[in-house]
């Protein structure tokens, strides 16, 4: 591997690990919106305050983070829908609340966030279905986001 090569893959990591905090805290913040039943705008003024971890609320981070968190919970009458044709015999309101968020989450970004490769979008999906659900879930959250993606015909 090439010198320049290795020196951009190294400066990409620390962007990488930002945008996956990002998405780890945004769906902290859907989860508590979810299950709370706040508004948005409370949870993401308390979530903010409460962040203990000052990599998470780095202020670049903080702004991705919110800005899918708003954005999903504005979007559910464009997500769900999706989610129940691509989750074929599957009830929205069957499926695990984490499992669901991740689903809105990850098709939020495939449709509004369209510099993301979907590569990377499903990935980062995974790694949050391993993390905060298990392993039923990873291949599940990949069975619906793979057919969402080509519906979507993105790659």
């Amino acid at each position: 591997m090439s010198a320049a090569r290795t020196e951009r893959r190294a400066e990409s990591r620390p962007a990488r690990e930002s945008r996956h905090r990002g998405r780890e805290a945004a769906l902290q913040m859907l989860y508590q919106w979810e299950v709370g039943r706040e508004p948005m705008s409370d949870v993401r003024r308390t979530f903010w305050r409460l962040a203990d971890d000052a990599e998470v609320s780095a202020d670049d981070r903080q702004a991705f983070a919110t800005r899918l968190a708003e954005g999903v919970a504005g979007a559910l009458a464009e997500l769900d829908p999706i989610i129940v044709e691509a989750a074929e015999h599957w009830r929205l309101e069957r499926l695990n609340v984490l499992d669901r968020l991740i689903l809105r989450l990850a098709i939020y970004e495939l449709l509004h966030e369209p510099e993301t490769p979907a590569k990377v979008v499903i990935n980062e999906a995974l790694e949050l279905a391993r993390t905060f659900s298990g392993d039923e879930a990873v291949r599940f959250v990949n069975g619906v986001l793979d057919a969402v993606r080509r519906k979507l015909q993105r790659s």
